[in-house]
């Protein structure tokens, strides 16, 4: 499409027509007429298709003017009757303020729900009242809104408390009953309905039109064109990929525009993607539908004529402006309200209705617009939202049948208004009765799940695709029958009971089909073939888990609820059961003298399910009879009496045995879909309506039976029965089972029966079963958890259950049984359980798994043992029950169960069998436990006789036939068994509770009052076993001091033995074996040590002996000897850049020379300080290299590390690399003689440089045969231009020079390698001076000593670095380098041979003196004079040093003055000097320099901003000439300044220099001033960089999490502009927000084909391909580096407890925490972004998958 055409001009005859047209006379004219709709019908056919739709692309500028010229201003003025401005003021000043605050949220705005105050979680604050309220001081919730809803303050429904902010408290005066209407006069009021009728019938029928080609009556156009649109419409099936690749080929477009279609149509629910007449437009529909009719339904296309296209974007725009007027005053709110909902004449549905019944039809951008005006009108008007809930619930079923069929998601379904009614607890109230809603909502719900079995259950297998979608959809009714339920009554009407019980029996209906649905049976012989479908149960059971919860809260609100919907549960389970028992033999099973009748079945070979919701439903309802107390005081309108226990217990029981056969290894070929069910029925998520009241049910029934009765049942399901009830059960066991797998089996169900009966009976810390608080419950969930280890507050949340406002209820209790330990820089805070808590722990506490038991149980010894305590984990003392279930307790002492601990005792003894196991006796154990400590409470409570009399009944012997030992004997003997150890203490324990309650018991039975004899007793023998403890304890104490003696002396044994391995192997040889005292005494009194120039301290010669870590040899370095080189990774940095807006050079034409102070982008050498044979590393990286090529043909998967680009992973430490620098011995330097001053050094060095010049034109002369006529410069003496100096190294170091020199070549110019290019050498001297400088800010900025305090490896890579480029000269050509030194110097002394020599404001000094230092052996090789090469170092320091000190009083001296200060003569003779300095510079440039008097002022400037230069120059030369720096420097503190200059041999008064040698530097001072760039600089043009450089941070932060959730909400796609960015991402380093991860703002790279997204890209032009960026909605670190590589890291935002929360799911409000901002800040600082990443890839395989350029 012609670009030209959207800057189209208005049409010429309507711009006629304009200039002629008044609102005000149009207005005035329809004051007259009769018939105002047709005249307004006219007036709109005649503009609206000469003003929308005149082209292919639409231009919103002009349509906007033009819509509100010619058709809201006629509308406004007929409204208002004058000037609409003025009206509307005049509307808005007499207007009451809303109290609601109505604030729609926008996609991604924060918003805050007050997790005390409000109704339900749905009760949201927008910012700004959330800042106004009281709930900020609450504990809040803070989530992103997904868009739609709104702001609920001013709601007082919504609020506990605090409904509204400052903002919108009322007034006191404030009389808001009154009738809004009476703000209006009667005329406007008649005048606004008219308008109002008009256009929302206008608008309501154009979004409802469904004929392509014709318009509604009266809108047909004056002349009718031939133009068509091709529309495009969104649907939720087809992919952005498949739509782009269809339109591509239907409308012939590029890729980028059809990009830009695709996210139209995505965003805003259709596009028109061609114009023109109806045959061309209908050749793309035709294309496009058999384009993307394969695979699914095809994409909707429509052919419409451009002037229905109009006529509806018009009414869009209608719309809008009626929300947009009746913001001005509720009176013309209340107007629309009555237009909208008024019934048309002959009973027929109104505008809204018609709206709502057409939403499914209606696209995207239609939907969102009427929902907008329904929110702003119908919803912010009180009395109307009645009304339309009203409208709403009686269209309900309707809408949401057309919302199943539809495939848009909720958030743009009418159905999604739902909240904003439903969860106002009078409205949903009111629709209860006056509507039925809850019952309407469960009926339709169950309509839509037709798949039924034989006996009417849901039946969810041969799920299709398109069932579970329908499915998926089908769960929102349960969203909304959850908001009608969220708040209970607090008072009941006969309307509500009888409408409430009414819903009930419709959702009793529901759980009927759900009452075993999905049954199995087990699988014997082989393994089952299909995984059975069993996720859509459970994912109904989960949905309905707090709708069954709620039901039982307002059932117990209620009595006379409770009572009927109780009997209702009944009658349905009844009639549940009636089906299932048949065809079930009736058996009789008789044990220990007592039998009972029931039913022949075995889990085992029949179908059993695990879905019983009526049966859990009536566990939960029996609780509440009992909690509520109406069980006690209505018997009589009970059913009581009729309810058969043995069939309350069968189901649940069936369930139970199931989980633990499938514990026990029996249904292994059901596989996994069975082990997934009994996972999630115990899970946390579904427990509480699942396994807990499957629990409550036995317990129930349990408590109405006989206690033996109950357990023989048990015995039967568990398949246990014939092995107890025999008298000699034992031995027939044995015989019968000689199976190996069967006595396993049978072990771990009698286990499992064990715990259950444990459970039984213990299990009373719910209220309505035991006498406890609610609050109980939550504290021993905690203390349990905790039992297990100490854990962080999310954790502890997901283990707990939630209710339906998504709380757990914790935070009211846990601060009573755990103590918080706030977290470090990484890592969680934690609770860790208090130490008084541990006795309330029970080790078969029923939510435990398996897994968590053992660790529980591990834990808990060990703390006994650490405390001194024996071992024994006693049951808690327990509750009392309710009366209710009182009778439970009798479980304890009945003959069935006595019987069963007396067998499992009696095996134990006998080891032989096997056919017992210690967890079996464990539980046994606990179970005597129990009986003793419930004896004990009864005879501690009673005062009467005492009806539990356990001990007793374990001190009888045995019955026949051989009257066996009692059960307390048969404890005395299991004391003694060897092979019992572990349980001793438990037994030890039990025998002297037992010994405790007899001598209770003879007490009370002589004298009530005698002494506690008992309890003495009892503290004589724990006091005894306490010494004994001690005892021991201290002997294991004294035997580890001795061992740990032993040791520590063998090991100083062997350091003295072998001491040179001890020695620090750093690769410096200057921490020689001298011990420090030689380091810190320098052999004469007077030299100190001095790193640079002839007076440098002499390094004494070492042998350096390294270890290959690959071939584990020693070599000695050598510079004729093979090669050792160190891992390393080269990479482009911008983390110092004073610049980033400087574009990136062009890498072939780029001259590197120089760096600019503003060090834009440098080159940084990291490396992880292993050393290899360069051999043994090229055999590894060809290996690597291999291995990538095989890789490659099996399978595409990406590695973390890119062998292309010559990278591989350290083999030791698997650290990221990309080459390897060559390790180099110190050069050896001979010293001088008298060494030349400065002037005369200068003269010869110039001399030096001529011959040079003419040496190398005339090599070009001759390889270009003509001669050049310039006089030859003779050579000065001793200096041999003809000499070709060999090189010292040996041919595998040359090697890896070229190797090193290229990849950094390579990676600082992003270029292909070429090691004849003759910039590799400068590439690497700036690689060496990148390093160096941000080494030495980053020991300032950690406060660090400037030596001693780097990790080995960064000085080893340091000083590699440095010796590298002192000999990377020698692998390239000589006469390049001596090029380089020579263009180098003339910076500093003008040369006239050499051309465009930059200013010296433009320099980077330091990248300078490093640069010069390093390419003048070039030149000095060929010198024969006798002068060292320390001379020119000197000299060169010298040189630039006095450069420095001129660009920093050109560029650092601050204009506004301080205070002057007088440094009391100490430093006068320096700020004189500076002085004299300053102003020789004034006289050069004039009046570029301001005056500046102070020179106390001017030298603090000079020492500040030299200082880190001087800082990275003492580095350099240490690593350069390896001379011990002087101690000062070991130590942050004061006397730097001196120790510095004196190690660099510079006079500590700088400008000493200057004055020294004055008739030479005044020349250099005025060429370097009267350079034409420096007064362009000074004057602003270029970019001056001030000294010292400050460093760089990443950007502030703000505290709270929220402010930066806000700024993003409001960030706008800066590509399609009107878009709401759905990932807003923030550059850490520069601060830009970007849109990631969507089309709209892909871009491509260098010319590259594929497009990346806006991060990838940012990262290019910011970070030199690394970035840090904050997903602000996901709240997550993002690390990018280059395309490929990328990780997420953990956000420095946590909440109160210590943790991020990625993805903000747990909504806990977040703060900036400074020390892991610090840290991220540091990885940046040190350059170890990609290293991160690199780990993180190596650590997590699925982040190598991830493909990072889209982000």
């Amino acid at each position: 499409m012609a670009a030209a055409e959207s800057d189209r001009e208005v049409p010429s005859a309507l711009c006629s027509e304009f200039l002629n047209f008044s609102a005000k006379d149009t207005a005035s004219r329809w004051l007259q007429v009769s018939d105002l709709p047709r005249e307004v019908y006219q007036h709109l056919a005649c503009y609206v298709p000469q003003i929308y739709c005149q082209g292919p692309n639409l231009n919103p500028q002009s349509e906007e003017l033009l819509t509100q010229l010619l058709l809201q201003s006629p509308l406004e003025w007929y409204l208002c009757g004058e000037e609409p401005s003025t009206g509307l003021a005049k509307l808005e000043q007499i207007n009451q303020p809303s109290q609601l605050c109505g604030h729609v949220f926008k996609v991604g705005e924060p918003t805050y729900s007050c997790r005390e105050c409000a109704a339900d979680p749905t009760c949201v604050l927008c910012m700004q009242c959330f800042l106004g309220s009281v709930h900020k001081e609450h504990r809040y919730r803070m989530t992103t809104s997904g868009g739609g809803g709104f702001c609920d303050c001013g709601d007082t429904e919504a609020w506990k408390e605090g409904p509204y902010c400052q903002k919108h408290e009322p007034n006191i005066s404030d009389s808001s009953q009154e009738d809004p209407l009476a703000h209006l006069t009667p005329d406007m009021a008649a005048r606004t309905y008219k308008v109002f009728s008009i256009m929302l019938k206008y608008a309501v029928d154009m979004l409802t039109w469904e004929k392509e080609d014709e318009l509604p009556q009266g809108l047909e156009p004056p002349e009718r064109a031939d133009t068509y649109y091709c529309m495009l419409f969104n649907d939720e099936v087809h992919t952005y990929e498949q739509v782009i690749y269809t339109l591509q080929k239907a409308v012939n477009c590029t890729q980028k525009e059809a990009v830009s279609f695709a996210t139209t149509v995505d965003r805003d629910g259709r596009k028109s993607v061609r114009y023109g007449d109806f045959q061309f437009c209908e050749q793309a529909k035709s294309i496009i539908v058999r384009n993307t009719s394969r695979q699914s339904k095809p994409l909707r296309v429509q052919v419409m004529h451009s002037s229905v296209v109009a006529h509806q974007c018009f009414a869009l725009k209608a719309l809008g402006w009626m929300g947009h007027v009746i913001r001005h005053s509720d009176a013309l709110r209340r107007v629309l309200c009555q237009v909208g909902l008024q019934r048309g004449p002959d009973g027929e549905g109104s505008l809204v209705d018609t709206l709502m019944l057409c939403d499914s039809k209606m696209w995207k951008g239609a939907r969102n617009v009427y929902h907008q005006l329904l929110m702003s009108s119908l919803l912010m008007d009180l009395k109307y939202k009645k009304l339309f809930a009203i409208q709403f619930a009686k269209n309900y079923e309707r809408l949401q049948s057309d919302y199943v069929r539809d495939d848009h998601d909720r958030e743009y379904s009418v159905t999604d208004l739902s909240v904003q009614m439903f969860t106002v607890p009078s409205l949903a109230r009111m629709l209860i009765t006056e509507e039925n809603l809850m019952t309407t909502i469960i009926r339709t719900f169950v309509d839509h799940l037709r798949h039924r079995d034989l006996q009417g259950r849901f039946q969810f297998e041969r799920y299709t695709a398109q069932q579970a979608f329908k499915f998926r959809r089908v769960q929102s009714l349960i969203g909304d029958l959850k908001y009608v339920l969220i708040s209970r009554p607090t008072e009941w009407s006969d309307k509500l009971r009888e409408k409430f019980l009414e819903g009930l029996d419709a959702f009793l209906e529901l759980l009927k089909c759900m009452q075993g649905m999905d049954p199995v049976v087990r699988q014997v012989g082989q393994h089952i073939e299909m995984e059975p479908e069993w996720e859509a149960a459970f994912t109904l059971q989960m949905k309905l888990t707090h709708i069954i919860s709620m039901i039982q809260e307002w059932c117990s609100s209620d009595e006379r609820v409770l009572i009927e919907a109780y009997k209702k549960c009944l009658t349905i389970l009844t009639h549940c059961h009636s089906g299932f028992t048949d065809g079930e033999q009736p058996i009789t099973l008789s044990m220990c003298g007592h039998s009972v009748d029931t039913i022949r079945y075995c889990v085992s070979q029949e179908k059993v399910s695990i879905h019983l919701p009526v049966s859990r439903l009536l566990a939960g309802l029996h609780v509440l009879l009992s909690k509520s107390e109406v069980a006690y005081r209505f018997p009589e309108q009970l059913p009581l009496s009729e309810l058969s226990p043995p069939m309350l217990i069968e189901h649940p029981l069936r369930c139970l045995v199931l989980c633990a056969q499938v514990h026990a290894g029996m249904w292994r070929r059901n596989g996994f879909s069975l082990v997934n069910q009994i996972y999630y029925y115990h899970n946390v998520k579904c427990r509480v309506e699942m396994f807990d009241k499957d629990l409550i049910m036995l317990q129930a029934g349990a408590s109405m039976m006989d206690a033996n009765h109950f357990l023989m049942i048990m015995l039967s399901r568990f398949e246990l029965f014939h092995i107890f009830s025999s008298i000699d059960g034992r031995k027939r066991y044995s015989r019968e089972n000689a199976n190996k797998d069967v006595v396993q089996q049978n072990n771990t169900l009698i286990e499992e029966m064990l715990h259950l009966i444990i459970m039984v009976v213990g299990e009373r810390f719910v209220a309505g079963i035991g006498q406890v608080h609610v609050c109980e419950e939550i504290k021993r969930e905690i203390i349990h958890q905790l039992c297990i280890r100490p854990m962080a507050h999310s954790e502890l949340v997901k283990a707990l259950p939630e209710n339906e406002n998504k709380e757990t209820g914790m935070e009211r209790v846990i601060d009573s049984v755990a103590s918080f330990k706030k977290p470090g820089v990484t890592g969680r805070g934690l609770y860790e359980l208090r130490p008084a808590c541990a006795k309330q722990f029970n080790l078969y506490f029923h939510h435990y798994s398996r897994a968590d038991q053992s660790k529980a149980e591990e834990a808990q010894r060990k703390l006994k043992r650490q405390q001194g305590e024996d071992t024994a984990l006693p049951p808690p003392v327990l509750p009392q029950f309710c009366a209710l279930f009182g009778s439970l307790v009798k479980l304890l002492q009945c003959d069935v169960l006595l019987s069963i601990v007396h067998t499992v005792l009696q095996w134990s003894l006998e080891t032989s069998g096997g056919h017992w196991s210690e967890s079996m006796l464990q539980r046994v154990l606990h179970l005597i436990g129990m009986a003793l400590l419930e004896e004990h409470q009864q005879l501690e409570n009673s005062e009467e006789e005492a009806t539990f009399s356990f001990t007793l009944k374990i001190s009888r012997p045995g019955e026949a036939p051989s009257n066996s030992a009692s059960i307390l004997a048969l404890l005395e003997t299991l004391q003694n068994a060897p092979h019992l150890e572990v349980h001793k203490d438990t037994i030890r324990w039990i025998l002297k509770t037992v010994a405790g309650i007899k001598t209770m018991r003879e007490r009370t039975a002589t004298t009530p009052a005698a002494d506690h004899g008992g309890q003495s007793q009892e503290e004589t023998v724990r006091d005894k076993d306490k010494a004994e403890r001690k005892r021991k304890a201290e002997m294991a104490r004294l035997r580890r001091e001795k061992i740990m003696a032993q040791m520590s002396e063998m090991q100083r044994h062997f350091i003295n033995e072998n001491k040179e391995l001890f020695q620090q192997t750093s690769l410096d040889e200057l921490e020689a074996s001298a011990s420090t005292s030689v380091e810190h005494s320098p052999t004469s009194a007077d030299a100190a040590l001095v790193c640079v120039g002839p007076r440098r301290t002499r390094v004494c010669e070492r042998k350096q002996v390294v270890t290959c870590i690959l071939c584990q040899e020693e070599q000695e370095i050598r510079p004729d000897g093979r090669a050792m080189v160190l891992a390393a990774f080269v990479q482009r940095s911008t983390v110092m850049s004073k610049n980033r807006q400087r574009p990136p050079p062009d890498p072939e034409k780029y001259d590197p020379i120089f760096m600019h102070p503003d060090l834009s982008i440098g080159t940084h050498t990291g490396s992880c300080g292993h050393i290899m044979h360069s051999h043994c590393w090229q055999r590894y990286f060809e290996a690597v290299q291999a291995k990538e090529q095989r890789r490659q043909q099996r399978l595409r998967v990406h590695t973390s590390y890119d062998v292309e680009n010559g990278e591989f992973l350290c083999p030791l430490c698997e650290c990221l690399s990309n080459t390897v620098i060559p390790l180099l011995p110190l050069k050896k330097t001979s010293s001088s003689c008298d060494p030349p001053t400065l002037g005369p050094w200068l003269k010869t060095i110039g001399q030096q440089v001529r011959s040079l010049h003419s040496a190398h034109r005339k090599a070009k002369a001759t390889s270009a045969e003509c001669l050049d006529s310039e006089p030859d410069c003779p050579a000065p003496q001793g200096f041999r231009l003809d000499r070709t100096p060999t090189s010292p190294y040996s041919d595998s170091i040359k090697e890896m020079l070229t190797t090193f020199g290229t990849a950094t070549y390579k990676v600082g110019l992003k270029v292909h390698p070429n090691e004849q290019d003759p910039r590799v050498a400068i590439l690497c001297w700036g690689s060496c001076a990148y390093t160096i400088q941000s080494i030495e800010r980053l020991l300032v900025d950690e406060e660090k000593p400037l030596f001693g305090s780097l990790p080995c490896r960064q000085d080893d890579c340091l000083s590699s670095l440095v010796r590298f480029g002192s000999a990377c000269w020698t692998a390239g050509c000589l006469s390049t380098v001596q090029t380089h030194f020579i263009r180098l110097l003339a910076a500093l002394v003008p040369d006239p041979q050499v051309n465009g020599s930059p200013c010296i404001l433009d320099v980077d000094m330091f990248h300078l003196l490093v640069s010069l230092v390093l390419s003048h052996s070039s030149v000095h090789c060929l010198d024969d004079s006798g002068v060292t090469v320390d001379v020119g170092q000197l000299h060169f320091l010298h040189l630039v040093t006095m450069a420095h000190v001129v660009q920093i009083l050109l560029t650092s001296v601050p204009v506004e003055m301080t205070m002057e200060q007088e440094s009391g003569g100490a430093e006068r003779e320096e700020e004189e000097a500076v002085c004299r300095l300053y102003n020789s510079l004034r006289t050069h440039l004039g009046s570029a320099l301001c005056e500046v008097s102070s020179g106390w002022h001017l030298w603090r400037c000079v020492k500040a901003g030299i200082l880190p230069y001087l800082r990275a120059t003492a580095i350099y030369f240490h690593h350069l000439n390896g001379v011990t720096p002087p101690p000062e420097l070991h130590v942050v503190g004061p006397g730097q300044w001196e120790a510095l200059c004196g190690y660099l041999s510079l006079p500590c008064n700088l400008l000493q220099l200057f004055y020294s040698h004055q008739d030479l530097m005044e020349p250099l001072l005025q060429g370097w001033c009267s350079h034409p760039a420096v007064k362009q600089c000074l004057q602003g043009s270029g970019t001056l960089v001030s000294f010292p450089r400050e460093s760089n941070q990443l950007i502030e932060l703000p505290e709270d999490y929220s402010a930066l959730i806000n700024q993003a909400s409001s960030f706008t796609c800066p590509r399609s502009g009107v878009d709401k960015s759905r990932a807003p991402t923030l550059c850490l380093v520069c601060g830009a927000m970007l849109c990631s991860q969507s089309y709209c703002c892909q871009t491509e790279l260098d010319g590259e084909k594929e497009e990346v997204g806006a991060c990838t890209a940012h990262t290019f032009s910011c970070g030199a391909g690394v970035g840090i960026f904050l997903r602000v909605r996901e709240s997550q670190v993002l690390f990018l580096a280059g395309k490929t590589k990328g990780c997420f890291y953990a956000p420095p935002y946590l909440d109160d407890y210590g943790e991020t929360d990625q993805g903000l799911r747990r909504g806990n409000p977040l703060h900036l925490c400074r020390e892991r901002y610090r840290k991220i800040q540091k990885l940046w600082r040190q350059h170890s972004i990609t290293e991160e990443i690199g780990h993180a890839q190596e650590a997590n395989q699925t982040l190598v998958g991830i493909d990072w350029q889209h982000l």
